[in-house]
């Protein structure tokens, strides 16, 4: 079973349903490490709750990006981590983790990329007026929601749908959709 470690910096809620995944077997995986950046962030309630070790840095305890990524390389190679999975972590990642991990970082982002990169992508598409969102799962890469597309899904906008509603349903999609695509990555990477 392949060992992951899930980078998030707030709520955690796809956490949880990644967590939720590997329990009933439908994500073939093994949560080593929870990453988080924010020491007030829900997400380390839900990992504490779960049983799984938390690593809180804040950045800002650190000399420079590099450092700080530094410190969060030999956790996860202290755990034993294989990929890393983002979940709403709120920080571009840099070269001290693509390096070791090249093709093994993985986010989910809730546009149809490459529409709507960064901060508040639903509130963007609201804006924009677009009739048709989705949730994008991709590679990670140096810039922000820049990295290979591995899946998407449309969400269709109805008439009356408010932003408070599309937002709600798609986390809903995202805590299926996330751990199914991973599960496909993990199985592919374990063949190679």
């Amino acid at each position: 079973m392949i060992n992951i470690a899930v980078f998030a910096s707030g709520n955690g809620s796809n956490f949880q349903s990644i967590y939720e995944a590997t329990q009933s077997g439908r994500l073939k995986a093994n949560i080593a490490l929870v990453v988080c950046n924010k020491p007030d962030a829900y997400v380390i309630e839900r990992a504490k709750a779960c049983g799984i070790p938390c690593f809180v840095c804040s950045p800002k305890n650190y000399e420079n990006k590099e450092a700080y990524e530094e410190a969060i390389l030999a956790e996860l190679t202290s755990a034993k981590v294989e990929f890393l999975v983002l979940a709403g972590y709120m920080r571009l990642v840099g070269s001290t983790l693509l390096k070791p991990y090249k093709n093994r970082i993985v986010n989910i982002h809730p546009s149809l990329l490459p529409a709507f990169p960064g901060i508040d992508a639903i509130g963007q598409a609201f804006d924009a007026g677009v009739k048709v969102i989705g949730i994008t799962v991709h590679f990670v890469d140096e810039g922000m929601d820049t990295g290979p597309i591995i899946d998407q899904q449309a969400i269709r906008i109805e008439k009356g749908d408010t932003r408070e509603t599309v937002e709600a349903h798609i986390h809903e999609i995202e805590h299926q959709f996330y751990p199914a695509v991973l599960n496909e990555l993990f199985e592919q990477a374990a063949v190679k």
